[in-house]
């Protein structure tokens, strides 16, 4: 018994020091030109891969702060997992944390393990949860309409969410809950190697950035983001759930995502 304990704590005081990751960033503030309608009042989605916009880039600087990790001393074999494929198969049973009792299904992420784009959403609900894929009902249609609209397919870019089991009545992620799936994150990510990354919603933008400034703040700029050696830019904007809820918040979306293409086309 007193073996097991020992073991139990070295591994949580590893677990730590893997997750010991901040950003480091700067702020580009970009201006987008008002648009009279965007994919969610007109079905006819637009075309908008080659919109002219003018754009005027405001750097600011912040303090700059390092997101570094290392895996420890305590190896799993997950971590030494050389493709998507193989770390889905190697994370896919996890019991790290109470989720797994709840869970109907381990809901690892779909789409292109090349991708230059990764979406990242929050944790899956209750449709995700039932088959196994993130972004799928209602919410997860409104997202492949909104990359439709800026000319990109869910099969083009890689979707995934920060926690991979559903949290009980949708609610939040806990912290302990984070501590425990965050790193199968980064390593995603680490494999992925993707250009730019879209963070959906609140939680998905705070959590990624170390922040607790609302939505709002965080939306229509970019932030260079590093995990390890990964540089990606990242951006923040509404969760397609909360465009189901609000549609007050479908004018920025479309302003973000405009602006998401146009860096894209930059690379």
């Amino acid at each position: 018994m007193a073996k097991d304990i020992d073991e139990l704590i070295v591994g949580s005081i590893e677990y730590l020091k893997y997750i010991k990751n901040y950003p480091q960033y700067n702020i580009l503030k970009e201006s987008v030109p008002e648009v009279k309608e965007n994919f969610l009042t007109n079905p006819s989605l637009p075309d908008v891969s080659n919109e002219e916009t003018n754009i005027n880039i405001m750097i600011v600087k912040d303090k700059p702060v390092e997101r570094n990790f290392s895996y420890g001393l305590i190896q799993e074999e997950w971590m030494n997992s050389n493709s998507i494929d193989l770390l889905g198969t190697n994370i896919s049973k996890c019991q790290k944390c109470p989720l797994e009792k709840t869970r109907t299904n381990f809901v690892f992420g779909t789409g292109n393990p090349g991708a230059d784009i990764v979406v990242v959403g929050e944790a899956p609900g209750r449709d995700e949860d039932a088959q196994g894929k993130p972004f799928v009902g209602r919410a997860g249609q409104l997202l492949t309409d909104i990359l439709k609209a800026i000319n990109f397919t869910r099969e083009e870019v890689f979707i995934c969410n920060i926690l991979k089991c559903r949290p009980p009545e949708n609610r939040n992620p806990l912290p302990e809950e984070i501590l425990q799936c965050e790193p199968y994150l980064f390593k995603q990510l680490e494999l992925i190697k993707p250009k730019l990354i879209l963070a959906v919603g609140t939680f998905a933008g705070q959590t990624l950035l170390k922040s607790k400034e609302p939505l709002g703040k965080l939306r229509g700029k970019f932030f260079d983001f590093y995990i390890g050696d990964i540089k990606a830019k990242l951006m923040v904007t509404y969760h397609p759930a909360a465009l189901l809820r609000n549609p007050h918040w479908k004018k920025p979306t479309w302003e973000d995502v405009k602006l998401f293409r146009k860096e894209y086309d930059k690379k």
